[in-house]
């Protein structure tokens, strides 16, 4: 199999633990080092990880070590960019969380260093590799629903203020739900049905100001700077429509996570935030839930990083791709540019669709 892809991780908040907990049993992959803004965040996680695995003082410092090949990049959205273009300059691969940047120009530039140093790079997320998704994409290959016409959807939440203890970041240019959750939703749906060509959208901002619900800053409230509730409709490239709704506004809600419905039958997919989970085919009258067939099994953060090591091995495309993530992005800033200007806008120059997991 050869030696693993050596990672230093960049940033160790809150993500951190996820990725501690797959990366261990994860081939082709072996974590040496990491650091932080705080020294005592980095010493936690390495402490926590284990081994042999190093804290390095800084960003420059973790980008020296001969023994990382590979940077994870687990730091805030407004900070993406900077540490992906510090990784590519030192000749490091990056795989990232997601969004890939928070401007297409940003995105690009990713892009255009990553092919001009000859470096991979990936972003998350990795969950619509997993079982879940790819056992519903599978379905849909099969023709198990006919020919696609129509999905929807939705990721609703009253917001993260009410858990997380520091989530200013959520609510400034970058976040938002359709920047923080939609690129699960869109990455799946970009797998199920291929890239977006079109988009027409709307938003709102409902209050102004949203206040902390846990930790010890509770009862401080900030300003709120992103649209909070978006909802849109995405036409693919083989004709089918998508009714998207991301939303830090509503309640309480039964909808569906992701629903797919073609010419013979209709296809009820799980949380594109998770691995695993049911896949639900109705036809004939009936709901059945159709065995795991595709993704990668037992899947956790961290599993996209395996699959671009493997990748790198055998000398193919990873599925993770910031290509893929660069039109994530695209379709995401688009539907806000639509809202704003009340019209329907193309989406240019949408991706292959990655390659299934079997």
């Amino acid at each position: 199999m050869g030696e693993p892809l050596r990672i230093g991780i960049v940033g160790a908040g809150k993500i951190v633990g996820a990725y501690l907990d797959t990366l261990p049993r994860l081939e082709g992959v072996r974590l040496s080092a990491v650091t932080d803004l705080d020294p005592s965040r980095a010493e936690e996680a390495a402490e926590r990880a284990g081994g042999s695995v190093a804290v390095a003082g800084s960003v420059a410092e973790l980008l020296a070590r001969d023994d990382v090949d590979a940077v994870l990049n687990l730091t805030i959205p407004a900070a993406h960019t900077e540490v992906a273009l510090a990784a590519i300059a030192a000749g490091k691969h990056v795989y990232g969380e997601k969004p890939l940047a928070t401007t297409r120009e940003e995105a690009d530039s990713v892009l255009a260093a990553a092919r001009a140093a000859g470096v991979r790079v990936g972003c998350a997320p990795d969950t619509v590799l997993g079982t879940g998704t790819q056992t519903a994409r599978k379905a849909v290959d099969d023709g198990r629903i006919g020919r696609p016409v129509a999905a929807t959807a939705f990721m609703t939440t009253a917001g993260h203020e009410r858990w997380h203890p520091d989530p200013e970041f959520y609510y400034r240019p970058g976040g938002g739900p359709l920047l923080d959750m939609g690129p699960y939703y869109l990455s799946a749906l970009v797998h199920l049905l291929g890239p977006v060509v079109k988009v027409t959208g709307a938003a709102s901002t409902p209050r102004a100001r949203r206040e902390i619900g846990s930790g010890p800053r509770a009862g401080e409230t900030f300003p709120v700077e992103v649209d909070t509730h978006v909802t849109g409709v995405l036409q693919h490239e083989g004709g089918a429509l998508t009714t998207l709704i991301m939303s830090f506004d509503i309640h309480a809600a039964k909808l569906p996570r992701i629903e797919i419905h073609g010419t013979e039958g209709s296809l009820s997919v799980p949380d594109p935030n998770r691995f695993e989970g049911p896949v639900e085919l109705h036809r004939d009258g009936e709901w059945e839930t159709l065995p795991v067939s595709a993704g990668y099994p037992r899947g956790g953060r961290g599993t996209g990083l395996a699959d671009l090591a493997g990748a790198l091995r055998a000398d193919l495309p990873h599925r993770a791709s910031a290509e893929l993530a660069r039109h994530v992005l695209d379709v995401m800033l688009t539907l806000l540019d639509a809202a704003k200007q009340d019209v329907s806008l193309p989406v240019i120059g949408g991706p292959v669709r990655p390659e299934p997991v079997v």
